[in-house]
């Protein structure tokens, strides 16, 4: 039984539930894992998917609430099945056998203790290909500090600069200052990317930020402070594949796609900004509308 879970303190939110006693906080995660999607997927950054596959796992609901959610249906919606820590672990090792390039915790917050469980079983039972913790950055750097030494690379989200935005698309509270915390600890944790012979990321922090119309300000706050705050060897990777899927679509600015001119901007003040490395998504080349499906035989 693991104790934290008696008075959830995980992220951010702390709502101080007993999910062991079956109560459930903002996230509605109780202390069974819940999975919704086991997939090697063509779809990361080239030194994550690379020729064979990132080896993800969709972890069910989401501590945010983002109205333009591409994955609701998983974070949202509560699609997906429990599953043990020992099973959790057998996957992880299932992946490895598929010849996935690593292991990719997909929203896992909620989790964090479980997997750091499985993770442990996983590498007495011979799992050694890197685990990425891919998240939403809404983390809480007590958290990430009892994960030091079982994850190799952060792969976190830098969403909302503002705490207008946080609040009104995700109501998220204080994301900007909590979600920057969360990446400075990632990075005290396992550095700046290392790659092996292949160009696959071994070890280090990635951070992500997705380009949302009518936000282009957002866009250029988050920029610089990660200019600002950053090590140049750091991953950035800007990307252009928002959609108005979930609620979206009933919002007044985020019910349409990026239009060339306003993601233009944002490609020119990247390049001003003279960032070192990472990447940045062009319009038209990457899966917009991809949708991860329930998988019933993991």
């Amino acid at each position: 039984m693991l104790e934290e879970l008696k008075k959830c303190e995980i992220c951010p939110r702390n709502c101080k539930v007993n999910r062991i006693e079956g109560k459930i906080g903002n996230c509605r995660a109780t202390d069974k894992v819940e999975i919704s999607l086991v997939s090697l997927h063509q779809y990361e950054e080239p030194c994550i998917s690379g020729e064979n596959g990132s080896g993800t796992i969709f972890f069910t609901h989401c501590n945010l609430h983002c109205i333009f959610c591409q994955n609701y249906e998983i974070s949202q919606l509560k699609k997906g099945r429990q599953t043990g820590i020992e099973e959790l672990a057998q996957i992880m090792l299932k992946q490895q056998e598929r010849k996935a390039e690593n292991i990719n915790l997909v929203t896992p917050t909620m989790y964090a203790y479980q997997i750091k469980e499985a993770i442990k079983i996983a590498r007495r039972k011979g799992l050694t290909i890197p685990i990425i913790y891919n998240s939403n950055g809404y983390e809480k750097v007590e958290t990430l500090k009892e994960l030091e030494g079982y994850i190799d690379v952060y792969l976190p989200d830098l969403k909302y600069y503002s705490d207008e935005m946080a609040i009104k698309y995700a109501k998220a509270p204080n994301y900007f200052k909590i979600a920057t915390k969360a990446i400075l600890e990632m990075i005290r944790q396992v550095g700046t990317p290392q790659f092996d012979e292949k160009g696959m990321i071994q070890k280090g922090v990635m951070i992500r930020h997705l380009v949302l119309p009518n936000h282009k300000q957002n866009t250029k706050h988050i920029l610089q402070w990660m200019k600002q705050n950053i090590p140049e060897e750091v991953y950035i990777n800007i990307m252009a594949q928002y959609f108005p899927s979930y609620k979206a679509k009933e919002d007044l600015l985020l019910n349409r796609k990026l239009t060339k001119k306003e993601y233009q901007e944002i490609e020119e003040y990247f390049y001003l900004l003279d960032f070192k490395h990472g990447y940045i998504q062009e319009l038209g080349e990457h899966e917009e509308e991809y949708v991860p499906i329930w998988n019933e035989n993991f």
